[in-house]
C-alpha cells in the first residue's frame, strides 16, 4: 500500500512538472520532492512520471491516477475544514505574478482578506507578469493586462479600471493652459520606453494624441507617478494610484478617460486545484467590491 501522504507530492507534480516548482507549493524542497515520487512509485510498483528534460510528465498510469487523486484532495480538504472549523488549513506557497501597480492595488486591498482566508498560506507576489512565468512554473497564477491564447492557458477577464491624464498643482499652474487634445502637445510628457512595453494595454498615448512624444520615459509605473507628482510634465496614471496624491490633477477630465483590463490567468494543468480555484474567487470578490476604486464615478482625491 501506498502512503496517503504521498499523494500531495504527486498531485503538485503532475500540476506543475518541475520538482522545484511543486516544492514550493507544498513548502518544501525538490530533493523531498524527488524522494516522495520515487517511493510513491516504489510502493505502487508503477511509474507514474516520466523524466524528460521539459519535466516530469505523466503516465498512462499516472493519467489515470490523477482524477482519483484529485477527488481524494477535495475530499480531504473538506473534512480539514469541517473537523477543524476553520475555512481553510491550506499550506504552502503560493505565488501571483502581477503588474506593480496592480500590485500596489492587490496590497492594499485585496491581501488581508486573502491571507485571513488562508492563515496558512506563504504568499509570494513577482511584479513580472509575462506568460514565461507560467510556462516555466514560476508562478501559480497571473495577473495581466492582455489575455493570454486559450492553449494550454485559462484566461478571464479580472476587471476593468480607469486611467486619465494627470499633471501636478504647482506643474498647471505654471504651465500653458489645456483647452483641448491638441494643447498637449505643449507640455512635456512622461511614459513608458516603447521598446520595454510588456503589454499592449500600456501602449496608450496614440489614444490620447498620436503626435505625444515623452521627454521621460521609464518602465516602472511609480517612476513615473513619482516625476509627474514631483512637478515635470504630464502623465497617464491609474486613477486608483493617482487619487492617493491630492496635489495630482486630471487634464480634460471630461474628454479624457482611458479604460483598460486586467486579465486572471493560469495554467490549465491547475485550473481545477482547490487552493486556485478558491484564491481566484477572492480574487474576484475583492475587484468588484472596490469596483469604485478602479473605475470612479469622478476624480475627486481618494482620502481613505
Amino acid at each position: 500500500m501506498f502512503d496517503w501522504d504521498d499523494l500531495p507530492y504527486f498531485l503538485a507534480v503532475a500540476r506543475f512538472r518541475q520538482l522545484s516548482a511543486a516544492g514550493r507549493q507544498i513548502g518544501t524542497s525538490h530533493v523531498t520532492v524527488a524522494r516522495r515520487i520515487d517511493r510513491l512509485e516504489a510502493r505502487m510498483k508503477m511509474r507514474l512520471f516520466d523524466r524528460a528534460a521539459r519535466g516530469y510528465e505523466l503516465t498512462p498510469q499516472g493519467r489515470r491516477m490523477l482524477p482519483a487523486a484529485e477527488r481524494m484532495e477535495r475530499e480531504a480538504e473538506r473534512l480539514r475544514e469541517e473537523m477543524s472549523g476553520t475555512v481553510s488549513g491550506h499550506r504552502g506557497v503560493f505565488r501571483i505574478s502581477m503588474p506593480e501597480g496592480f500590485a500596489s492595488f492587490f496590497c492594499q486591498h485585496l491581501r488581508a482578506g486573502l491571507m485571513e482566508r488562508f492563515p496558512n498560506l506563504w504568499l509570494e507576489l513577482v511584479t513580472l507578469p509575462q506568460v514565461g512565468t507560467l510556462s516555466r512554473r514560476e508562478a501559480d497564477l497571473m495577473i495581466a493586462l492582455d489575455p493570454t491564447p486559450a492553449s494550454p492557458y485559462h484566461s478571464e477577464a479580472l476587471g476593468d479600471y480607469m486611467l486619465r491624464v494627470y499633471g501636478s498643482e504647482t506643474y498647471l499652474r505654471q504651465a500653458p493652459p489645456i483647452r483641448e487634445r491638441g494643447d498637449l502637445l505643449a507640455h512635456p510628457f512622461i511614459g513608458y520606453i516603447e521598446d520595454m512595453i510588456f503589454a499592449r494595454g500600456l501602449d496608450y498615448l496614440e489614444d490620447v494624441h498620436p503626435g505625444i512624444r515623452c521627454n521621460f520615459k521609464s518602465s516602472s509605473i511609480f517612476s513615473q507617478l513619482a516625476v509627474v507628482s514631483d512637478g515635470a510634465g504630464l502623465g497617464v496614471l491609474p486613477c486608483f494610484l493617482a487619487r492617493r496624491l491630492a496635489h495630482l490633477v486630471s487634464v480634460l477630465p471630461g474628454e479624457l478617460v482611458l479604460r483598460r483590463t486586467y486579465w486572471m490567468t493560469c495554467h490549465r494543468d491547475v485550473w481545477q486545484s482547490p487552493i486556485v480555484r478558491q484564491v481566484s474567487q477572492l480574487i474576484r470578490d475583492g475587484m468588484e467590491l472596490h469596483r469604485h476604486r478602479l473605475i470612479p464615478v469622478d476624480d475627486t482625491p481618494e482620502t481613505a
